[in-house]
């Protein structure tokens, strides 16, 4: 009887995992992407999409699946502003029933989700957002960024700028991406001196009198003059140039863009900065397949914010994988700390205090080339995460 009884509750628990375990490989693995259809930094999220897009292929082999799970893409429009991208992501976890969510561009939008993520309990993947704050004071455990910080962007960018005697204005964003930017490059230089910092609405047009406060600061100073500008979206702060800053020996320095905002830059040869990507700097596999990729089919070359988009494309898969399709959050929390993933920046690890992706920046020296649109950066060298001291900012 007993013997009976055992045989039969073992059936029942065979046919209970197997169904489970075909329900969970039957499933599709339900992605929110929070994205910029619209608004200022539209032309970003065009590239993050198709970096995106680009990188799933790669990392399913083409097949869209992971573990026998169909991943399946849901795209909600954020506009570029912070309360409706809260709401957008709100619905994606609610409403399309996400089990993950990537997203946003802008650094306020970000900002404005981080709680929504923590209030379903399911993860968001940071892509391309930079404001230190995001894996700094208002992060939470459900948060993961493969974009890079406003500290690495600043460390980076203080390596070509940091020397004694040097004097820096500041012309930044009157928004977290600025105000976060300025801070984190004030806190990496060890030897230059910040003497000026000069906000502006992101929507600035004229950058007239912002420039004339920023020359008073500095036509007076001895040594090294410098505008270093940390700018997204519209407007063209470069056109500052044209107010003579040569007469005061005041120089403009800066950090990467995407190549229409590189066209700028052919006014400034010899510049010295720092970016997260050029598709003719990383020398790896994968850039030169994301290369090859996007100009068969577009017939240009990918763009700054492309590889953001592959390189997000990759976290999600590799930790996937690594959790065989199992879309828990805590599962996959567990996978992802830590844990290590190839991108056409190169390798990239998340860091497991703040969940912030440790990867590479570049300094650079713009050089012309007459046959693009768009200045060059020319590598100097690579500036390794072990080479840069950044911050953990969060509480944990």
């Amino acid at each position: 009887m007993n013997a009976r009884i055992s045989i039969a509750a073992l059936a029942l628990l065979a046919g209970a995992l197997a169904c489970g375990q075909s329900h969970a490989q039957g499933k599709d693995i339900r992605v929110g992407f929070i994205v910029d259809k619209t608004g200022p930094l539209e032309a970003y999220m065009k590239q993050t999409q198709t970096g995106f897009q680009i990188g799933l292929e790669y990392a399913t082999g083409g097949t869209m699946t992971v573990a026998g799970r169909k991943i399946v893409v849901i795209e909600r429009d954020a506009q570029g502003k912070p309360d409706v991208a809260k709401s957008q992501l709100a619905a994606a976890y609610s409403d399309d029933k996400a089990d993950i969510a990537i997203g946003a561009t802008g650094s306020g939008a970000s900002l404005a989700m981080l709680p929504v993520a923590e209030e379903y309990k399911k993860i968001l993947l940071i892509e391309p957002a930079v404001a230190d704050s995001i894996t700094g004071d208002k992060w939470n455990k459900y948060v993961f960024r493969t974009g890079r910080n406003s500290s690495q962007d600043a460390i980076s960018n203080a390596v070509a700028q940091d020397k004694p005697g040097v004097s820096i204005a500041t012309l930044g964003q009157d928004n977290a991406f600025g105000r976060d930017g300025v801070k984190a490059f004030k806190d990496a230089l060890k030897q230059a001196k910040v003497v000026h910092e000069e906000y502006l609405p992101a929507a600035t047009t004229d950058f007239t009198a912002g420039a004339q406060r920023i020359i008073d600061k500095l036509k007076d100073k001895p040594g090294r003059k410098l505008i270093w500008v940390i700018w997204a979206g519209a407007g063209n702060p470069f056109k500052i140039a044209d107010l003579d800053l040569k007469r005061y020996g005041i120089e403009i320095v800066t950090g990467g863009n995407i190549l229409p905002g590189m066209a700028a830059y052919k006014n400034f040869p010899g510049m010295e900065g720092a970016t997260y990507y050029y598709y003719d700097i990383p020398k790896n596999p994968l850039n030169a397949l994301m290369v090859s990729r996007h100009m068969s089919k577009f017939k240009t070359p990918p763009d700054f914010f492309t590889a953001g988009g592959f390189s997000v494309a990759m976290a999600l898969v590799t930790a996937l994988k690594a959790t065989n399709g199992d879309t828990n959050t805590e599962t996959l929390i567990k996978a992802m700390e830590g844990m290590s993933f190839d991108t056409p920046k190169g390798k990239m690890t998340f860091r497991k205090e703040d969940h912030q992706a440790m990867q590479s920046m570049y300094h650079f020296k713009i050089k012309i080339d007459p046959k693009l649109a768009w200045a060059v950066p020319e590598l100097v060298r690579e500036i390794k995460p072990e080479d840069m001291n950044v911050p953990i900012r969060n509480k944990r």
